[in-house]
């Protein structure tokens, strides 16, 4: 489990209630199904026509990724890259082929059989990267849903303020005060459902999926200069120096001089 989302959305609903209780409000007095319905159904429903309906079939797949813990070991797959490119400056890029299959990831198990079957540097990189934009692409659909949710979300809690308002302005000639002040009360309740579930559920989702992708997009452009540096043939203290780049300075100490 990825314990930052959980504590962040934890501690959101904590200062939520809160605030609620704080302010002498009982939490069944923001209970309102009509509201729910206009605000979470009237989003929904218009996210679902706004995406491609696979995203929408794909939507637990991709939100359970933001619940996930999924760190890369970026260390790891430097060591491993400056180990292939040792191996093939002693040994020639067919040294590899034994190793190809040992690799976890099939992306870089891609890269490498190209190397090793003498594609064309050129040639390695472009597909390569078409791949890596693949999978960018279709993170921007899978956070595409979360994204169009909080957009809409505030909207139909606005929706729902005004069918509230037009009910309270009928009843303003009965001339009872206290119907007129519940039901601008009812009428407040979905706007507060819009902006809570935009801000609380949506956003923070959308962010982090996002933040996810940009993590695995990281990994995959080390994977890819990497495997052009072996195949250039590029002296391993120099594979290292470039790929070490890519993590953040506290971590590089861990590669400095490790082959010395």
């Amino acid at each position: 489990m990825d314990i930052a989302t959980i504590i962040g959305f934890g501690s959101a609903v904590v200062v939520f209630a809160f605030g609620i209780l704080s302010a002498g409000l009982n939490p069944i007095d923001i209970v309102d199904i009509p509201s729910i319905l206009i605000t979470f159904g009237g989003a929904t429903a218009c996210t679902v026509m706004a995406v491609p309906w696979q995203n929408t079939l794909e939507l637990g797949k991709v939100t359970r990724k933001a619940f996930r813990e999924e760190k890369s070991d970026l260390i790891g797959l430097i060591k491993t890259l400056v180990s292939f490119s040792e191996k093939a400056r002693r040994e020639g890029l067919l040294a590899l082929e034994d190793d190809v299959n040992e690799l976890p990831e099939e992306f870089l198990r891609k890269g490498i059989t190209l190397v090793v079957d003498g594609t064309d540097p050129e040639l390695v990189r472009n597909i390569m990267e078409t791949e890596m934009t693949n999978i960018a692409s279709r993170h921007s659909a899978g956070k595409a849903w979360w994204e169009n949710w909080g957009a809409l979300a505030p909207a139909f809690g606005m929706i729902g303020t005004l069918i509230g308002l037009v009910q309270m302005l009928k009843n303003l000639g009965s001339g009872d005060a206290s119907a007129i002040g519940t039901g601008m009360a009812a009428a407040l309740i979905t706007t507060l459902y819009g902006s809570m579930g935009a801000n609380m559920i949506a956003i923070p989702i959308m962010k982090k999926l996002m933040r996810k992708s940009e993590d695995e997009l990281l990994v995959r452009q080390i994977m890819i200069e990497g495997t052009l540096s072996i195949q250039s043939g590029d002296n391993p203290r120099i594979v290292k120096d470039k790929l070490a780049s890519y993590l953040p300075p506290g971590e590089r100490g861990v590669l400095k001089d490790e082959n010395d």
